[in-house]
């Protein structure tokens, strides 16, 4: 059974109106060779050469049932394939037609939406979004912001929105409307939309800013943007082939339903396939490359291009140089982890769905596997020497902190995703540590100076604290770096 009809996000796009439908995308082609899929060795991001597993030690080790792999190589897909249950315990194996919640993978497939409307002239990236609203309007900004916000804003995560991301729903609790989310009223969850920035000057990641996004959808077209398609809260209880969601331990919950619900449905409502997001990594890959594919080229070329001071596109995050340049998004809603992966030079890409909490530790895992087996380039890997720091590490220790009034621009991401004001970097028997709101994450050194964390969270890079030790022998700065974004912290000498 499928999922998701020919009249996708994919095969003539979801969810707009009939007027306004565009012409369908071929699907793209499958390869009867699977691939290396099958016998993955997986390893860690930072690694020291030897780590090497296989996905079904990895599954067990991080307590996740079932997983769901797409690989896609120069626009075919190679290989769609489940691995392990559907449900622990049970006989239900996952396969290429599992339904998983994918969480924020659903800002992709809503910006691709939203810029076919713009390809049909229904909508416009930089005109202000309360032209379309009508039943709320964006609010005013602060420090006396009277620029507009706009859809690349909103698309980008530049529009100065609050509310980063939104609590999963258990079964049977009321769901709030649109509007109600907007407003941050009950039942929702989450606080009233705010805008906290002056719209285009910060990179803040902004869930309540997709929620903007669909209301212009749906106001500017008069039907629910995502009315075709498999944004939903929670699919009907009578579709069986769905990944069920299970906790950190392994253990089912949302029970007796046995998955959650997720109102806020383009940031982070659709219940998808490998195999579908493999089609959307190509159709979004081949628009990018060549004329007459599922978005006008130019408009692909914008999709893919920063919005500065950021590095997303209109939808995806972006990273690497070169043949190594990729889109790509994670989805963490709880109890699900996804992660989508396109190669815009070579047309490769990767596609990774788990029903398990610790599911985005292992689609790194799966990743970092994927990347060795194909030999992609611009892998984000670091490979870490023995190196003798002797008593290096105690003129490290210290607190730390963060330089004021930065650049926006060169801080990048870190500028609010790394926004801690203070961190202290602690000395332990193991080695160093970098303390930031209450929690502690291991810093593995790499040479003498620069130190790289392994449990970091910063998308599509290994993020680096460098110590810069001055003339006179004293550390006095340290620097987090991820990618090309920097950020400074100066030490605080003791009182």
């Amino acid at each position: 059974m499928r999922h998701i009809d020919r009249r996708t996000l994919l095969a003539g796009g979801v969810g707009i109106p009939a007027g306004a439908l565009a012409p369908p995308v071929s699907a793209a082609p499958v390869s009867a060779d699977p691939g290396p899929v099958t016998d993955l060795r997986l390893r860690p991001t930072v690694h020291t050469g030897a780590e090497r597993w296989s996905l079904h030690d990895r599954m067990i080790h991080h307590a996740v049932p079932g997983v769901a792999i797409a690989v896609v190589r120069r626009d075919v897909i190679e290989t769609v394939r489940g691995f392990g249950t559907r449900i622990a315990g049970a006989n239900a194996p996952v396969d290429a037609d599992t339904l998983f919640s994918v969480g924020s993978v659903s800002k992709l497939a809503s910006a691709a939406l939203c810029l076919q409307l713009v390809s049909r002239g229904i909508l416009d990236l930089d005109r202000d979004v309360n032209h379309w609203l009508k039943r709320w309007r964006v609010p005013a900004g602060p420090h006396g912001d009277g620029r507009a916000v706009t859809l690349r804003m909103l698309l980008s995560h530049t529009s100065g929105f609050n509310v980063h991301g939104f609590a999963d729903y258990p079964p049977g609790v009321p769901l709030p409307s649109l509007v109600q989310t907007l407003n941050g009223e009950s039942p929702a969850m989450n606080k009233a939309l705010a805008r906290i920035d002056p719209a285009g000057t910060r990179s803040r990641y902004s869930g309540g800013g997709y929620m903007i996004v669909q209301a212009v959808m749906e106001d500017a077209t008069g039907e629910p943007a995502m009315r075709r398609s498999r944004f939903v809260a929670a699919p009907a209880d009578s579709f069986a082939n769905i990944a069920r969601a299970h906790d950190r331990g392994g253990k089912l919950v949302a029970l007796p339903r046995g998955w959650q619900s997720f109102p806020e449905l383009a940031p982070s409502g659709l219940w998808t396939t490998a195999g579908d997001l493999a089609r959307m990594i190509v159709a979004l890959g081949v628009s990018y490359r060549t004329a007459g594919g599922f978005l006008p080229q130019e408009l692909a070329v914008d999709m893919m291009t920063a919005v500065a001071p950021g590095a997303n596109g209109l939808g995806p995050r972006l990273a690497g140089v070169g043949a190594a340049r990729i889109f790509h998004h994670g989805g963490a809603n709880d109890s699900y982890k996804a992660y989508v992966e396109g190669n815009l030079a070579t047309g490769d890409g990767l596609v990774v769905l788990t029903n398990g909490e610790r599911g985005d530790v292992l689609g790194d895992e799966i990743r970092n596997a994927v990347s060795d087996a194909y030999h992609w380039p611009g892998d984000w890997s670091v490979l870490v020497p023995a190196v003798p720091m002797l008593s290096l590490l105690d003129s490290y220790a210290g607190t730390y902190r963060r330089r004021a009034d930065q650049d926006p621009l060169v801080a990048g991401f870190l500028d609010t995703g790394f926004s801690a004001d203070t961190v202290e970097v602690v000395r332990s028997k193991h080695g160093l540590s970098i303390r930031s709101r209450g929690r502690d994450r291991k810093l593995v050194p790499v040479d003498s100076s620069d130190f790289v964390m392994p449990d970091g969270y910063v998308p599509a890079a290994t993020m680096l604290f460098r110590f810069a030790r001055d003339t006179d022998g004293k550390v006095r700065r340290l620097r987090a770096i991820a990618g090309a974004d920097t950020l400074v912290f100066d030490r605080q000498q003791p009182a």
